[in-house]
């Protein structure tokens, strides 16, 4: 791992990120009627797209939009152009990341088969006005009235499965936003999230965007990495991170599986493992330490399988640090579809090896945000402790007594930081791994068993009075 690239600067990355910075301050008070200040955020956008196959679309979208004419058509043209952006940014990070890990390139992307969504065209035309009235009003002029608008358009989207991303994401979207209404009164208004939001959205409006990725079948042996919990308050995923061994003999390949599930609000910790352990087997192969072996499991082009059970079986040891030692070198990564190109979407898997944490001590090795920082051959790397989860025995402290680390590499706020999925300490003189998702098929572990009882009992109460509610 070459860690001394993550120190140079990307070419024109602050420029890019800047000219979206730029558009997004205009969301902020609206397009209706946009001010001078705000129309050099329009000019800038398109400026950044000079010389692109967008141009000329987006320049015409930033002049008529500047003087207050700007209709739906672009206002997409807009959204694109900021979409594009962003993707650029992410090339330019993941090909960063590229030479640092010093794996194969991914595949060209590969487009699957359309949705179907344009049979329910209406229901998309209605969605993309909803939005378009969001642009136009500004996040500082949302009230219950014009988010409460999205609610007809949600409901008769969600029993078509084809609208059912969309249909997912306007929902969320719409909350997110009543639940700050009115915007006048908002003291922090979180510019990038809803301009990423509705960007997507709106792109999602179009005919064939929403189309998935292509899906094959495959065969081979599954090398668990590690698990990445994912918490909402009324949600939870764990997508496993892994390296996929083709029964023919291909090349490797970095895959995800995930599994998701709804919960309330008060089931937290090791609970968490309590609604996403009957749906994959994979989770209880990730807690044992075990490889997987699948057989014709469905492959996304994006890297995912779609999880069957039936499909795979228990198959011998696999220490995750031998893993990425030994496999994890050679594992190339898949492509990203055009709309997930976004610096957000980052999470490579990468092993850290002989560095020293900052500091004399546990306590004092933590920067000034609080993380844990690793010196990695001259290189400040922070520990993103904020996505090390409570279902599991890994701790800040645990990674600031490690010598080895393997986890995620992301990027956020400009700088690359590391997720850990486990760490390697010497406890007597003997290597001991830690890792995130060791509970996640169950544990002997005294401070695990203790909260996994504490957790099951919250969740049979649970059940037990959503029993009830459905009986009645």
């Amino acid at each position: 791992m070459r860690a001394d690239l993550l120190l140079d600067a990307v070419e024109e990355l602050d420029e890019a990120l800047a000219a979206v910075d730029g558009f997004d301050a205009v969301l902020v008070g609206g397009l209706l009627r946009p001010r001078p200040a705000q129309a050099g955020g329009l000019s800038g956008l398109a400026d950044a797209l000079a010389g692109t196959p967008l141009a000329s679309r987006v320049a015409e979208a930033a002049e008529k939009t500047s003087a207050g004419g700007g209709d739906m058509g672009h206002f997409v043209a807009l959204a694109a152009a900021r979409t594009a952006l962003l993707g650029s940014v992410h090339d330019a990070l993941v090909a960063r990341v590229d030479e640092v890990t010093g794996r194969p390139v991914a595949d060209p992307w590969a487009a699957g088969p359309d949705s179907g969504e344009e049979r329910a065209g209406n229901l998309l035309v209605a969605a993309r006005g909803w939005l378009c009235d969001l642009a136009r009003t500004g996040w500082q002029g949302i009230d219950h009235e014009l988010v409460g608008g999205a609610a007809p358009v949600v409901s008769a989207m969600l029993p078509d499965p084809a609208l059912r991303r969309l249909a997912t994401l306007l929902d969320g979207f719409a909350a997110e936003l009543a639940a700050c209404c009115p915007g006048a009164s908002l003291e922090r208004v979180p510019v990038r999230r809803w301009a990423d939001l509705w960007a997507r959205a709106l792109l999602l409006t179009l005919p064939g965007a929403a189309s998935g990725p292509a899906v094959s079948e495959v065969s081979g042996r599954l090398l668990p990495l590690g698990v990445d919990v994912q918490e909402h308050a009324t949600a939870v995923q764990a997508q496993v991170h892994a390296v996929f061994e083709p029964a023919d003999g291909g090349v490797s390949r970095l895959v995800r599986a995930s599994v998701s599930a709804p919960k309330p609000d008060t089931v937290v910790g090791a609970g968490l493992w309590q609604v996403l352990r009957p749906h994959m087997s994979l989770l209880a192969a990730v807690g044992e330490g075990r490889a997987v072996d699948i057989d014709a499991m469905p492959l996304t082009a994006e890297g995912d399988l779609l999880w069957d059970d039936s499909r795979a079986r228990a198959g011998e040891p696999a220490d995750v640090f031998t893993t990425a030692r030994v496999a994890l070198p050679a594992a190339a990564a898949f492509a990203v579809s055009p709309l997930d190109r976004h610096p957000v979407r980052i999470a490579v898997p990468v092993l850290v090896e002989g560095y020293g944490v900052e500091g004399d001590g546990v306590e004092d090795a933590r920067d000034v945000a609080g993380g844990v920082v690793l010196d990695v051959a001259g290189c400040r790397l922070r520990v993103d402790a904020d996505r090390v989860p409570a279902a599991g025995p890994l701790t800040p402290q645990a990674v600031a007594s490690s010598g080895a680390c393997l986890g995620l590499l992301r990027w956020d706020a400009g700088e690359f930081l590391l997720q850990p999925l486990a760490v390697e300490r010497t406890v007597r003189k003997k290597p001991v791994a830690v890792h995130a998702g060791a509970w996640a098929g169950g544990t002997s572990d005294k401070a695990g068993a203790r909260a996994e009882k504490a957790a099951t009992d919250a969740v049979v109460v649970l059940r037990e009075r959503a029993g009830k509610l459905l009986r009645k």
